[in-house]
């Protein structure tokens, strides 16, 4: 058996990019110094983690991996997706349902997809 104890995310920038996950997660920055090559984020109460590594190539094509994140402490999907916007994640495709149910593509601002889905509250109402 195996467990995951880091995702890693190849960037332009990873101070910058790592900084701009840790306002959305909440997480902590790991030792960061800006203008590392790798940037770690902490996830409150262990793995797994982020880790933000420099590459030189540019994305080019749709991830092969992504993210899902949810809403917490009471918020909403829609919440989130106004939060992440205007930290400035940009939207990408909207899959939204009129009942409710569905998920928001969003970009983060390197251009890496994730998505946003309904809240354990949503989900369960």
């Amino acid at each position: 058996m195996i467990e995951i104890h880091t995702m890693t995310v190849d960037c332009a920038r990873p101070y910058e990019l790592a900084e701009w996950w840790s306002t959305a997660l909440g997480w902590p920055l790991v030792d960061p110094e800006p203008g590392d090559d790798m940037v770690m984020l902490d996830r409150p109460g262990g793995p797994p983690h982020l880790l933000f590594i420099r590459v030189p190539e540019g994305k080019t094509t749709k991830n092969r991996l992504h993210l899902d994140v949810r809403a917490v402490d009471g918020a909403t999907r829609d919440q989130e997706v106004e939060r992440l916007v205007g930290l400035g994640a940009t939207l990408y495709e909207d899959h939204r349902n009129a009942d409710g149910s569905g998920w928001v593509t969003l970009l983060d601002p390197e251009g890496n997809e994730f998505c946003v889905c309904r809240s354990e509250a949503e989900r369960s109402s």
